[in-house]
């Protein structure tokens, strides 16, 4: 049994990885794979290192946190194109979507793994210094949801401690629906400083070793994320299902929407432009010295099961 990890688990960011385990997709593959029902951001790389996790669905970067210049991981497919963090502010704020200026003097609660560096990335890029307090990051609070963070941006802005948060889309939704946040930069869909699309994509990540030693495993997971995404293109809806059975009950209303809104991105391609955003964030958070070459990131061998 191979074992699956997620970063958020009720994120649509890395739904289809989830989806490709609930229905059946690896296992049709020939692969038998445990989904575990965790919050996988705050030690997943960690695992895959240490041989507890064969499969992370998460940020392209995040495995540079645990296998030092990407040695050692490699990416198999997209689980969706672009960056898929938004950015939320108050609703009440008088401001104009996509406007960077009007970030200057907000506090921005994010999650401190790999979220954070994106959004460094992106207010270094809006010309805004954290050093000089141009803007303020602060933790995002704990939820009592425990393993499910889908309310710690609102949270932040309830408690007072936040302006704004950076977050997935299950994080936006929530907040829209309680009237306390609205949409202000949507990465994927042109928002932000040029070039913001690129500075991420959900990837699946596994590793060499895996590669090596079960070649055909590898091979059968790239296939069943694909069929995942076509499914799911092809009715949302299926999501309603996946998400009862493991979502906290006032996020299940929402996700079909979402990976509806999302399905166009539904594409495991990996291109040379990807890797080169991945590269610019990785490089300007000090998680690489120098840029990874393309065929030392990408499990390249699987390109032609991409498109199915």
């Amino acid at each position: 049994m191979f074992k699956l990890s997620v970063a958020d688990l009720d994120s649509p960011s890395y739904f289809v990885a989830v989806a490709a385990a609930e229905l059946g997709c690896f296992r049709d593959e020939g692969v038998e794979v445990e989904l575990l029902r965790e919050y996988g951001g705050p030690v997943g790389p960690e695992r895959l290192r240490d041989g507890a996790l064969d499969f992370y669905g998460g940020p392209a970067y995040a495995a540079t946190r645990a296998f030092p210049g990407w040695k050692g991981a490699k990416l198999l497919c997209a689980l969706a194109q672009y960056s898929y963090w938004f950015l939320a502010v108050r609703a009440d704020l008088d401001v104009k979507r996509g406007d960077l200026a009007a970030l200057k003097g907000l506090r921005i609660s994010s999650s401190m793994e790999a979220p954070v560096l994106g959004l460094r990335h992106l207010l270094a890029e809006a010309g805004l210094d954290l050093a000089r307090g141009d803007a303020q990051i602060v933790p995002a609070p704990p939820t009592q949801a425990g393993r499910f963070m889908g309310h710690a941006g609102v949270q932040a802005i309830k408690d007072g401690l936040a302006d704004a948060y950076w977050g997935n889309g299950m994080r936006l939704a929530i907040g829209e629906k309680l009237g306390i946040a609205k949409l202000h930069l949507d990465l994927r869909r042109g928002d932000g400083p040029p070039g913001a699309r690129f500075y991420n994509f959900a990837a699946l990540t596994t590793t060499e070793r895996l590669i090596a030693e079960h070649p055909d495993v590898a091979a059968g997971a790239v296939r069943a994320i694909v069929k995942a995404q076509r499914a799911l293109k092809a009715d949302p809806s299926l999501a309603t299902g996946i998400a009862e059975r493991l979502f906290p009950p006032d996020e299940v209303p929402l996700i079909a929407a979402l990976i509806a809104r999302d399905a166009p991105f539904y594409d495991a391609t990996i291109t040379p432009e990807a890797v080169d955003g991945l590269n610019n964030v990785a490089k300007a958070n000090g998680l690489i010295a120098e840029p990874v070459a393309y065929d030392m990131l990408v499990a390249t061998q699987y390109r032609d099961l991409w498109r199915g």
